[in-house]
């Protein structure tokens, strides 16, 4: 089995360790899409989509319509990339996620009304190094917007909590927990501290699920803050997120892997032995998206 992986960085730890977990039994192939606009036949048997660059999801793209299973989708990734969309799709979805306005600029947000309290202004597109800020006042947002005029942004009513944001990850059927440091804390993040997801509150692990089924995602992380009484307040969503020193995330990348390429081959053995002409459409042939 041949497995390519979309990313500049293959160094990065979940994609190395999942890597020797592949060889020597399997080929693990690297594009970088900074490099590589098109890839030659024939293709990979799965691809992991490990980069949210334009070049990465014209590639993604690209692979799709040549008929090659990635994971996750160009479309799903794309979606969590724009902060606007995200909020409409959870919030249409029924998650409780954030309320979110949108700005055309961090300008347009300044020369408009006082703000009504403390906020969280975010760039819209979500991208290594973006924007995130807490704002108590209006001379906060004119020296940000001093500063990023011209930078589009959402914005967020500051929702009280304990200041600890809970990291939440589901690789394939493996789910994965942490407790980070707010990043608008004052003492800054500081380290993660994993957290056993039975010692979460009731209900979370279905919430994250449930996104994954919202999003069409198999690999992503969900942002929660609690917000009292163990009531979950979703701020962010990010495909394919790094993961970084979760015991067994490498073994369900794997698996997810494995099982996504073993699935496109029997959806391509099945359409082959389907009768020319269509017909009605076996209850097998039916994909649920997870």
């Amino acid at each position: 089995m041949r497995i390519g992986l979309i990313t500049p960085e293959p160094g990065h730890p979940l994609l190395a360790a999942a890597t020797a977990l592949f060889t020597p039994v399997h080929q693990v192939e690297t594009l970088d899409p900074r490099t590589v606009e098109e890839v030659p036949g024939p293709l990979a048997d799965v691809y992991l989509l490990k980069s949210h660059t334009p070049r990465a999801l014209a590639l993604a793209r690209d692979l799709e319509r040549r008929g090659a299973p990635v994971v996750n989708s160009a479309a799903a990734t794309a979606l969590c990339q724009d902060r606007t969309a995200m909020a409409h799709q959870a919030r249409r979805a029924g998650l409780p996620f954030a309320a979110t306005r949108t700005f055309a600029t961090l300008a347009q947000l300044a020369s408009g009304p006082r703000l009504p309290g403390p906020v969280v202004v975010k760039s819209r597109h979500s991208r290594r190094h973006d924007l995130v800020a807490r704002l108590d006042s209006d001379v906060q947002l004119r020296e940000l917007a001093a500063a990023h005029p011209l930078e589009p942004v959402v914005v967020q009513e500051f929702a009280p909590n304990s200041g600890w944001d809970h990291k939440l990850w589901a690789v394939g059927d493996g789910l994965f927990a942490a407790l980070r440091r707010s990043e608008l804390f004052p003492g800054g993040r500081g380290p993660s501290l994993s957290l056993a997801c039975e010692d979460l509150p009731p209900g979370w692990p279905a919430l994250v699920r449930r996104v994954g089924e919202v999003f069409e995602l198999d690999v992503y992380g969900v942002d929660i803050i609690e917000t009292g009484d163990g009531a979950p307040l979703i701020v962010d969503i990010n495909a394919f997120p790094g993961v970084r020193g979760q015991s067994g995330a490498p073994e369900a990348l794997v698996a997810l892997a494995l099982d996504r390429s073993a699935s496109e081959a029997n959806r391509s053995a099945s359409e082959a032995d389907r009768p020319a002409g269509g017909g009605l459409q076996r209850p097998g042939d039916f994909r649920v998206a997870h």
